[in-house]
């Protein structure tokens, strides 16, 4: 697996179906909705990861280019949109992040991915038995250019959790003094 950053074109973000204004309309059909709900999840996670979003807050994300298509001057409804989010859930692509059901976490790599992902760039830049803290995985200048560089703090957590499931790291410490030590 690469460590490299996957490059998605402005262009390659938005799907053909976005410039039809029937995608932005809940289908009455219920095949036709399930396979409307199917596209609108693939285009959150390809619009997030393009844009390196790990979070929004539904409200103000419906008010962006991710559900409004100001072209045509069409906008998903937030009933619509929440179905669609709840949709995704069940698959486990996001998870809320708050009890109101209004912001959520964005998993365009699911946590055993992004586990992977480290993983590999661990191995690749030779550092096995060292300790890095959270930040210097995060935001740390090793990993600039990398695909998890500004990974949000809790899909990071997460994948940690998987390594160490796996018995290839160890996380200790806590708050802004949490490290983690990969074998």
């Amino acid at each position: 697996m690469s460590t490299a950053t996957t490059t998605i074109t402005s262009s390659s973000i938005f799907p053909p179906l976005y410039s039809f204004p029937p995608f932005f309309t809940r289908q009455p059909n219920a095949a036709t909705w399930a396979a409307q709900r199917t596209a609108w999840s693939s285009f959150i996670l390809t619009y997030c990861r393009s844009h390196k979003q790990w979070r929004f807050q539904l409200s103000s994300a419906l008010e962006t280019d991710l559900f409004y298509n100001s072209t045509l001057n069409r906008r998903l409804k937030q009933q619509d949109a929440m179905e669609v989010l709840e949709a995704m859930v069940v698959e486990g692509t996001i998870e809320w992040s708050d009890k109101e059901r209004s912001s959520v976490i964005v998993y365009w790599r699911k946590p055993e991915e992004w586990a992977g992902v480290i993983a590999d760039w661990i191995d690749a830049t030779g550092q096995k038995s060292s300790v890095l803290t959270l930040y210097e995985i995060s935001w740390g200048d090793l990993t600039t250019g990398q695909e998890f560089h500004g990974i949000d703090p809790t899909v990071l957590r997460k994948a940690l959790d998987v390594l160490v499931e796996r018995g290839a790291a160890k996380v200790f410490g806590s708050g802004e003094e949490m490290g983690v030590k990969f074998f």
